[in-house]
């Protein structure tokens, strides 16, 4: 099967085991009418649902507004369409996004904030030369809209975030092309500290050799660390993507205070290399540092 016609994979957030709610007493305000008043609630949150509290509140992980019940977790589908039919390289391309309700079948049109946007956009090219975050603006009928210049020829990947209302936050990929003679990326392992706009990460593992399948701990020291700010609800975003562009993980910090270290807690799917784009806000830039890990299988 040639590496194009497996992109149909779609990425899904991979969950821990939820614990056990926190035997914490709510303040009568908090607990909704009809509700035992002396029974601690259980407070959810949407995106990462081992994370819950016996309050209301904020994630301390994602930033996420907690929910007394998440809804079941339904996939729903983008539709994506391009202008110009055909896209070239250098030249600037509209994407238009559509959501649609996967029991209607219906275009859904109200959305919540995810990470003080109503939708995120990551974008790669197939040479793993080309990464961005941006934030598709939101149209009257309920669709999103975004600019850009894509630069190379060749397929490009897209992970979108987006959390329609009355469900729980979703992660969509497509695909699209760009007129012209294209080379996938080939990679090495890069590890050395990375150098962004205003600071310098560097990247520890453990285990120092990543498994696939297994859990993975990824320590970034960031330097300097004083003036380091939430960069859209998260202290870091993070999207790691395989080489063949099959899998794309979009990972916010698990361990994170503002100090110099952040950690992210990740558990790669497949064998192979994996590069990573992790951003920080510092003084108000933000910092985009990349790096390239090897994967082995158990």
């Amino acid at each position: 099967m040639s590496r194009r016609a497996c992109l149909f994979l779609m990425a899904a957030p991979i969950l821990p085991p939820i614990a056990s709610a926190r035997p914490n007493a709510q303040t009568p305000e908090s607990r909704p009418p009809g509700k035992d008043r002396d029974a601690p609630q259980d407070w959810v949150c949407p995106m990462d649902p081992d994370v819950r509290s016996a309050k209301p509140g904020a994630c301390p992980r994602c930033g996420m507004k907690l929910v007394l019940s998440v809804p079941e977790r339904v996939e729903y589908r983008l539709v994506m369409s391009n202008a110009p039919a055909v896209l070239r390289p250098g030249q600037t391309a509209a994407l238009t996004f559509r959501v649609l309700d996967p029991k209607s079948g219906e275009q859904v049109t109200h959305f919540e904030l995810v990470h003080e946007r109503l939708m995120h956009l990551f974008l790669v090219s197939e040479n793993l030369q080309f990464f961005l975050h941006d934030h598709p603006v939101p149209q009257a009928d309920g669709s999103f809209q975004i600019q850009l210049r894509l630069p190379f020829s060749g397929m490009y990947r897209l992970l979108a975030d987006f959390y329609p209302k009355g469900s729980v936050p979703q992660l969509a990929q497509e695909t699209l092309f760009v007129a012209g003679a294209s080379a996938p990326g080939s990679l090495v392992p890069s590890l050395e500290p990375s150098v962004a706009g205003n600071l310098t990460a560097t990247l520890r593992l453990e285990p120092e050799q990543p498994l696939a399948g297994l859990e993975t701990r990824l320590f970034y020291t960031l330097n300097p660390s004083m003036a380091l700010e939430p960069y859209l609800g998260a202290w870091g975003h993070m999207l790691a993507v395989s080489e063949d562009l099959i899998d794309m993980l979009h990972v916010h910090p698990f361990l994170a205070d503002g100090g110099p270290t952040v950690q992210f807690n990740v558990i790669f799917p497949r064998p192979g290399f994996y590069k990573i784009w992790t951003q920080f806000q510092r003084q108000g830039v933000v910092n985009t540092v990349a790096f390239t890990v090897p994967v082995r299988s158990l």
